[in-house]
């Protein structure tokens, strides 16, 4: 089926606007995942929230009950002991100048990256090749820290970091089509529990305002609010 076709004949089957139980969802956006390759189920959640104010933002890191579904491959800035310690932990690349350089020259064939504190500076040389990819460590997720075999066997795992962006949304992928339904729920209410636990102080009115699931090629999918908050309680 051509790309057009299979996309309007997938949208066909959800009804624009409609709100869906969590269940219902799901189910609906694993069926219309059904192009030829392993979709990513992706979320998008639209938080009651002002990412412009320092004290309302919303970003963490959770380990998936289920992982991501997909071989995350993992790059460690890091010397010495911490080097081996990584290693032996199962990082894909481990290094220092030698990977700042091939990150300058364009290589970045890798999902997460690692640092020990004190190779920070080194890091910084491709802040801004890292950064707006969301790839630079960070001591809030994890991904800056002495617990290097931790941290790596945490991302190993499929580990995953959420953060709202400057339009008050977390978008966040939670899987692959070939996880199922059932599996791809779980790690779901995962995220979801820890968006409602990371509501801050400060923010007033409705939190959670809208949730829509998606996959790679499909349609998006309406997930009733309510339906997702009970479905964690």
């Amino acid at each position: 089926m051509a790309k057009g076709k299979r996309f309007k004949s997938n949208s066909s089957k959800v009804e624009r606007g409609s709100k869906y139980s969590l269940e219902e969802a799901m189910k609906l956006v694993t069926e219309t995942a059904n192009a030829k390759f392993d979709e990513s189920i992706d979320v998008s959640v639209r938080l009651g929230v002002d990412p412009k104010q320092s004290d309302q933002q919303v970003r963490g890191a959770i380990a998936l009950p289920h992982g991501l579904g997909k071989d995350v491959r993992v790059l460690v800035f890091a010397k010495g002991p911490k080097e081996n310690e990584a290693k032996e932990a199962g990082a894909d690349f481990v290094g220092a100048d030698d990977l700042v350089e091939k990150i300058k020259g364009g290589w970045l064939d890798f999902d997460k990256v690692i640092a020990t504190p004190d190779m920070m500076a080194t890091v910084a040389k491709v802040a801004k090749v890292l950064g707006p990819r969301g790839l630079m460590p960070n001591p809030k997720v994890g991904t800056v820290t002495m617990n290097v075999k931790d941290a790596v066997t945490g991302e190993k795992k499929g580990k995953l970091a959420y953060r709202v962006e400057k339009a008050g949304i977390v978008h966040a992928s939670i899987g692959r089509k070939s996880m199922g339904a059932d599996k791809l729920a779980d790690n779901f209410k995962t995220l979801f529990s820890a968006l409602l636990k990371a509501k801050p102080a400060s923010s007033k009115g409705v939190y959670m305002k809208n949730i829509a699931l998606s996959s790679t090629m499909g349609p998006g999918v309406g997930v009733d609010v309510s339906s997702a908050q009970n479905a964690v309680k």
